[in-house]
């Protein structure tokens, strides 16, 4: 088993007045040449908007984008579609750029903060027609049990979001509690964000927004030190 510890404090961190912004990886002005990205892993964005304010209409092309909003409100709009759609906590949003697509996301109140999670996995088919999808998840349903939220257009798995990627994105909010996680076959790997709490994986501790990349392995497990909630990415080691 590999497994590098990602610690919150040595993300990198851009103050752009309405936007807090920590990278796991090298994004926009943070590089960092040992945190390029981890498989099909490239982005994993941990954002903080003021009110009323967002990125405005820019381009994508050839990769998969998964928002998760964590508090707040996310208005998102899009070359496919006119009107602004509202994405929500509780609920995912994925979107395949493929051949090209153009979108704005703003915070939509006017009063609350907006805190989402972005992901950008490196898509294992190019130039396909983009496509847009968000679902609401249940959080009983990840109650001390693993709960699927984005898995491969070519997976038959009923209730998840798709891309163009042989991964698999989930959830679990823990109580003092153990679990293990099985991944998919010893060529793919799990990147692990503590959204909360305190765990134990492979003998080290993960607090609050911490990570860990763990690969080489077909398991692994996870104590929860205290009420936790996680995030696995899991992903094929490129």
């Amino acid at each position: 088993m590999n497994t590098v510890l990602h610690k919150a404090k040595d993300r990198g961190f851009a103050n752009h007045g309405w936007l807090q912004a920590n990278h796991s990886f090298s994004f926009a002005n943070y590089y960092n040449p040992e945190k390029i990205h981890f498989g099909a892993l490239r982005v994993l964005n941990d954002d903080i908007i003021t009110p009323k304010m967002g990125f405005g209409t820019h381009p994508h092309n050839n990769m998969e984008i998964i928002t998760i909003p964590l508090k707040g409100v996310l208005k998102h709009r899009d070359s496919m579609h006119n009107e602004w759609q509202s994405v929500l906590p509780g609920e995912v949003q994925v979107m395949s750029a493929g051949t090209g697509v153009e979108h704005s996301e703003i915070n939509g109140s006017t009063e609350e903060h907006l805190s989402l999670f972005q992901i950008w996995v490196i898509p294992n088919k190019e130039d396909v027609v983009p496509r847009y999808e968000q679902k609401h998840f249940e959080d009983v349903e990840r109650k001390n049990m693993l709960q699927t939220l984005v898995t491969s257009i070519d997976e038959n798995h009923e209730g998840s979001l798709k891309i163009h990627q042989d991964a698999m994105i989930s959830r679990i909010d823990l109580e003092k509690h153990k679990f293990s996680y099985k991944l998919k076959s010893k060529n793919h790997g799990v990147f692990v964000m503590n959204i909360y709490g305190n765990v134990s994986i492979e003998n080290e501790i993960i607090r609050t927004r911490d990570a860990i990349a763990i690969s080489e392995t077909d398991s692994f497990t996870v104590t929860s030190n205290d009420d936790s909630a996680l995030l696995f990415i899991e992903v094929p080691m490129l």
